[in-house]
């Protein structure tokens, strides 16, 4: 029933509007949880890491495997010469307060950047935006003193969940990434959130086209912070 509400949502609100791409926590075991470190045939590896941390989104729910976000950021990121490894750290249906009890995960591979990806799971069950904050600053906090640069994804929510709570909501990235100086994206699924030939059935997340207009938006923000 969510997410059939939620591709109304959609559907009413054409360009204007903006969808998360997160499902009910449910949801997540049809999706393999993303590993907590990379595979042993990788640690040799040098480059250093850019992971992305979060739900869904990073997890590339529906998509074959491959065609995730971050599998085509890492193409864009190799096309253009830099030397870094990305490592997708997302699984489908987490809320800010699963990606709290992950980042000692994410901690242990000493990333050089992370794109912190959380807070629609938050959103879409009308969570306090206050819990969710909190939670946020916390990841922050702690990646920023391990050493870790964040770009942090900024989301939005369907129309209908009235418009003081989504401008809550979207408010939260903003002042996150004003307070800590972040390198911010306004919104992980600009060109692709409510266009129906860029998603999913469900209405809410990313075809395989669609993931990749999201790596150029994501790749767009991180390039500036890559090193050659």
């Amino acid at each position: 029933m969510l997410a059939t509400a939620l591709a109304v949502a959609f559907s009413a609100c054409g360009d204007r509007g903006r969808t998360d791409g997160a499902e009910p926590k449910v949801q997540a075991k049809a999706v393999p949880a993303a590993p907590a470190a990379p595979p042993a045939a990788e640690n040799a590896d040098s480059r250093p890491l850019v992971v992305a941390f979060g739900d869904s989104l990073s997890a590339g729910f529906g998509l074959d495997p491959g065609k995730s976000y971050p599998d085509d950021l890492q193409k864009l990121i190799d096309a253009a010469g830099y030397r870094y490894r990305v490592v997708n750290m997302g699984v489908s249906g987490d809320t800010t307060t699963d990606g709290v009890e992950r980042l000692p995960s994410v901690l242990a591979l000493k990333p050089a950047i992370v794109i912190l990806e959380f807070g629609a799971n938050d959103g879409l069950r009308g969570q306090p935006v206050g819990s969710a904050r909190d939670n946020m600053q916390r990841m922050i906090e702690s990646l920023r003193q391990a050493g870790s640069q964040v770009v942090l994804a900024g989301m939005s929510l369907p129309r209908n969940y009235g418009p003081e709570y989504i401008r809550t909501f979207e408010q939260m990235y903003v002042d996150l990434g004003s307070q800590y100086k972040l390198v911010r994206i306004p919104f992980l699924l600009d060109g692709v959130g409510g266009i129906a030939r860029l998603t999913q059935q469900d209405g809410l997340h990313p075809t395989a086209e669609g993931a990749e207009i999201m790596a150029h938006t994501v790749f767009k923000w991180l390039r500036p912070l890559l090193r050659n």
